[in-house]
């Protein structure tokens, strides 16, 4: 079992910042990409950002240039740092991770929601 918690959602100004945090344990061997997704009322739920086990990283365009994803690999964990934060950003924010042992497998935090008030 995967286990991803999430903490650092919460309410905030149009424009202000917010720092998300991921940490994954259990059958963790293996771990490679890890990322954010979103999902908004009445929406489908959209990839944010993923980040690579070597660094590489991915961005929706819609937040490129305000939100850096991140990782500590001896810690498990995934961050997103997310500025100038408009309303539109408002969603339920899902950690994500695939694990590659022997196939691979996918698993999801339960969210985090995010509120950007104008």
């Amino acid at each position: 079992q995967v286990q991803l918690v999430e903490s650092g959602g919460g309410l905030v100004q149009v424009g202000g910042s917010l720092r998300l945090s991921c940490a994954a344990s259990g059958s963790i061997l293996g771990i490679d990409k890890m990322g954010w997704y979103r999902q908004a009322p009445g929406k489908q739920r959209e990839l944010v950002a993923t980040i690579t086990g070597t660094g590489g990283t991915n961005y929706v365009d819609s937040v490129k240039g305000r939100f850096t994803i991140s990782r500590d690999s001896a810690k498990n964990t995934v961050y997103l740092q997310m500025n100038s934060l408009k309303a539109e950003d408002t969603a339920v924010y899902y950690c994500y991770t695939m694990i590659r042992f022997f196939g691979a497998r996918e698993y999801w935090g339960k969210g985090t929601l995010v509120t950007v008030s104008l």
